[in-house]
């Protein structure tokens, strides 16, 4: 497997802030604002996000977990069960503006079963995507993020990998896998 970093740590920063401060300008106080982050990975981006605003504006946006599995369209399907992640939303969705977090924007089908889950929770005024990644050309279903960290060009058969300070690595990073030639299936005659 061939790994290319995309950002590293310092951009990394730079990227949250970045979004932290696009949120600010659309969402003022957030007073009627809340931060959902989609399980698994998207609830480390929330709560990056939830701390640094915290630090720029000195209030705490309500921030919850939201979990999918049971919304996928492809949860019937495998021949494994998947495990489902824990949900914690503490509040009510009613007549509030969400904003959908997650690490990755890559076919729209996470988001798609994020929008049937949250209405569990109420009919929201607004719902908005936040993503650090937005790997282009790669939708099956017609959605667009609000705000975006970076958005990379890539093939179906690569992957995005967010690295976490603390839980992944060292550092803060984003890296492109590639399948190397020897990794492919090959075909027989």
């Amino acid at each position: 497997m061939h790994k290319r970093l995309i950002v590293p740590h310092a951009l990394f920063q730079i990227m949250i802030r970045r979004l932290a401060h696009q949120l600010i300008e659309t969402h003022r106080d957030f007073s009627n604002s809340v931060i959902l982050g989609l399980q698994p990975r998207g609830i480390f981006v929330a709560d990056r996000l939830q701390a640094t605003l915290q630090e720029i504006l000195g209030v705490t946006v309500q921030t919850g977990y939201l979990d999918i599995t049971f919304h996928r369209d492809d949860f019937r399907r495998r021949s494994t069960p998947l495990a489902p992640n824990a949900t914690k939303v503490e509040f009510s969705l009613e007549g509030r503006r969400v904003i959908l977090v997650d690490d990755v924007l890559y076919t729209g089908r996470s988001v798609r079963a994020a929008l049937d889950a949250m209405i569990s929770y109420g009919r929201p005024a607004q719902v908005e995507l936040l993503v650090l990644i937005d790997r282009q050309y790669t939708r099956d279903l017609p959605v667009e993020a609000t705000y975006v960290g970076q958005k990379v060009n890539s093939l179906h058969s690569q992957r995005v990998e967010v690295a976490w300070q603390g839980t992944d690595s060292e550092q803060d990073a984003i890296w492109l896998l590639t399948k190397t030639p020897d990794q492919e299936p090959h075909a027989t005659a």
